[in-house]
């Protein structure tokens, strides 16, 4: 006859949390009950290895999946260690009593490693209560001369006890599910989860006499012994992609913190890459079990596209082992996910060009960010960045660019904007291309954080053509023109008051008669562009208009300035405001230009 025992502590109050709201994916109760049978078989294993008692299993380690859509029930089997009845009463209980974790204290007291178990947490059991009505536990222990015992509860207040009829070693537990769980006995639904959380159990799961998980956690192999298609067959299981990845690394850290990892770039950019729904992040394992699908911790945003695994049996999780704990040990792996990715892309780039030309232009948008979201490895992402440039078509590197300036260039040059064809033909870029200096052509809207964080390359500074004035050049004859052109710059500083911030002679122009430059201070306008068109608020651009003085046009407004007829040249002098603002896509009083227009063409039209 049954015993009814007791359960220990507030136990209806804990199965209920367990039940209701530990658990956010009742699948996860399968993980965890093929999680205690490795357990199960782990401890069987140390426990052979210094005692020669112990009850023989029946066949070679193995848990065992069976389900019975008739009866709606499910049922885990393992030739582990079983339990004996005093066992029984101790871990299944107690809530939150764990027998795997005493026993892998009992192993480190005794200096014995417990690498391996999986089961620390104790209410992972309970999990079953979240599909199941009545749970049963028919086990055999393994110590010799213990009896078969049977467990049942319903996961209120109490449970039975009584004597078993298991005539072998190991563990069966019974789910008798719940009429909306049914779904649980099913073969396909069992595979589908055996293959998310436990497909690299170190033990063969089998449905139907069939196994169903994998032979081995690649991770946890030496990187030597793995071969290339190895390497791209995980990738299109942990990914989910169709194509092979376009590089990986493997590594493994033993000392003082143990973890392994896999890491793969893909081929080409997720269209919802950047999707703000989109759950991005390495999958966590714990002893080849996965915890986490998504565990974005390990990851930097500017690493999204990352894909892989990390097996870290030393992260803290939460009861549920679905969310993780902040701690030094996190911190630790990321630094070497980021160190370890970093280094790759950079073999990448030395060895693979084309490779890493194709990596570029999927994920450069977003490894930019990295320059300024982690100034800790800015100048390892620094030679990973390429760029556009005023010297052909082709994609270039910060170290080939300061390497190749022309005499008398001190500087690395950029320009910004919205669109790569326009600011390819700025006016700002004339005595430039005169110069013969190389530009960056940034048209991307991460360039300007980028360019704000990185004011430098391996000493060299990094400027902006289009911010402060440029060195006067020693021609006599343009220096005279500047002189010449100061009271017609004056007066139409206070013609343009309220439009510009500026008007002065520019050095940067040899064939447009103006252009509009930023300020030394404050924002770009491409910036200021860029946030107007986000919706966001922020500060205004300081214009500054900058003129040609040797420009036939501004040459006659000059002279007729000089000679007291700037008035009637008023809509022409404000022209070229109107023409720097259309060279750089930024007009906006269209009928104010077609006015002075037309006032020009009357004008012209009169004379003629």
């Amino acid at each position: 006859m049954a015993d009814t025992l007791q359960f220990q502590a507030e136990v209806q109050q804990l199965l209920d949390l367990v039940v209701h709201s530990l658990y956010s994916d009742r699948d996860v109760f399968l993980r965890e009950l093929i999680s205690n049978a490795s357990d199960a078989l782990d401890r069987a294993r140390f426990l052979g290895l210094s005692r020669d008692d112990l009850r023989s299993a029946d066949g070679e380690p193995a848990i065992k999946l069976r389900f019975d859509k008739a009866l709606g029930t499910l049922t885990v089997s393992d030739n582990g260690v079983g339990l004996t009845r005093e066992q029984a009463i101790e871990h299944l209980g107690t809530i939150a009593r764990s027998g795997t974790k005493a026993f892998a204290q009992a192993l480190k007291e005794r200096g014995t490693s417990a690498e391996g178990l999986i089961g620390q947490f104790g209410v992972g059991f309970y999990a079953s209560f979240m599909v199941a009505d009545r749970v049963e536990v028919h086990s055999m222990s393994a110590e010799p001369g213990a009896e078969a015992i049977r467990w049942a509860s319903t996961g209120g207040g109490t449970f039975e006890l009584d004597s078993g009829n298991r005539s072998t070693r190991g563990t069966d537990v019974v789910l008798h599910l719940r009429d909306n769980s049914l779904e649980y006995a099913d073969k396909y639904r069992i595979r589908d989860i055996v293959e998310k959380h436990s497909q690299f159990i170190a033990y063969p799961i089998e449905l139907d006499d069939e196994r169903i998980n994998s032979e081995a956690a690649l991770w946890r192999r030496d990187p030597r012994e793995v071969e290339e298609a190895e390497y791209k067959s995980f990738y299109k299981h942990v990914a989910g992609d169709w194509q092979d990845p376009q590089a990986w690394v493997h590594f493994r850290a033993e000392a003082p913190l143990e973890f392994a990892a896999i890491l793969y770039v893909p081929q080409q950019r997720p269209t919802d890459l950047d999707y703000p729904d989109r759950k991005n992040g390495l999958k966590l394992y714990q002893q080849r079990v996965m915890v986490l699908e998504h565990a974005e911790q390990f990851v930097p945003r500017y690493l999204r596209f990352v894909r892989g695994v990390v097996d870290a049996p030393d992260v803290s999780l939460n009861v549920s082992r679905e969310m993780l704990q902040n701690t030094p040990v996190v911190n630790t792996i990321k630094k070497q996910v980021v160190k370890r990715t970093l280094r790759r892309l950079k073999e990448l780039a030395n060895e693979d060009e084309p490779a890493y030309l194709n990596f570029w232009e999927s994920f450069g948008s977003t490894l930019k960010e990295g320059i300024a979201e982690d100034g800790d490895n800015r100048d390892q992402i620094a030679p990973l960045l390429r760029f556009r440039t005023t010297k052909g078509d082709g994609w270039r590197d910060l170290a080939t660019i300061k390497a190749e300036r022309v005499e008398g260039q001190d500087a690395i040059w950029y320009i910004t904007g919205t669109d790569a064809d326009r600011i390819r033909s700025s006016p700002q870029l004339e005595a430039f291309r005169k110069k013969g200096w190389e530009v960056l052509l940034l048209s991307d809207p991460v360039d300007e954080w980028v360019v704000m964080n990185l004011p430098s390359f391996e000493t060299v500074e990094i400027k902006s053509v289009a911010r402060g004035d440029l060195p006067a050049n020693d021609d006599p004859i343009a220096e005279e023109a500047k002189k010449q052109a100061e009271p017609f710059v004056n007066w139409l500083g206070g013609l343009l008051s309220g439009q510009v911030s500026e008007v002065r002679t520019s050095s940067r122009l040899t064939d447009s008669p103006a252009v509009l430059v930023d300020s030394d201070k404050g924002v770009s306008a491409n910036l200021e562009r860029i946030l107007r068109s986000a919706r966001q608020d922020g500060p205004k651009a300081q214009r500054i208009l900058e003129i040609n003085p040797e420009h036939p046009l501004v040459r006659r407004l000059v002279t007729a300035q000089a000679d007291g007829q700037g008035a009637p040249n008023e809509p022409l002098a404000r022209l070229l405001l109107d023409y720097a603002q259309i060279a750089e896509g930024t007009l906006t009083d269209h009928a104010g230009f077609a006015r002075r227009l037309q006032a020009i063409m009357l004008s012209a039209g009169a004379q003629a």
